[in-house]
């Protein structure tokens, strides 16, 4: 009956652990955390100008220059990844760069740049997220 136990204990003991390293090797880096929270903060600014009808085209391009930097750096922050993974990040910083030279200057042009731009995100989150 003793060695039933430990053996018992043994796995239970084992399986913890195991949950415990897939959990923090799923959890990424501080710098990928970064990137994307970065990235949150500057579309959910945007998102708040659209609300409050204050869509400057000066402070809508800086929202997305700096999206746009950001993006250029999933590379670094995702390593390991596939190539569609880095394809689709690709997509996303050409998307955030063609909607900050747009300049869009009014709430109706910073929506439908928006919504490329959440398309593009959304494409990825889908399949990698």
């Amino acid at each position: 009956m003793r060695p039933l136990l430990l053996v018992l204990l043994g796995l239970v003991v084992g399986a913890m652990g195991a949950t415990f390293a897939l959990s923090a090797l799923r959890q990424g880096t501080p710098f990928h955390r970064g990137v994307m929270a970065v990235m949150q903060y500057h579309l959910g600014a945007l998102r708040a100008n659209v609300r409050a009808k204050q869509c400057d085209a000066k402070g809508s391009v800086g929202h997305l220059f700096r999206m746009g930097a950001m993006a250029g750096d999933i590379r670094e922050a995702f390593p390991g990844m596939d190539t569609p993974f880095y394809e689709a990040a690709e997509r996303l910083r050409v998307v955030l760069d063609g909607a900050a030279k747009a300049t869009p200057a009014t709430c109706e042009a910073l929506t439908r740049a928006l919504a490329t731009v959440g398309e593009a995100c959304d494409s990825c989150h889908r399949q990698y997220r």
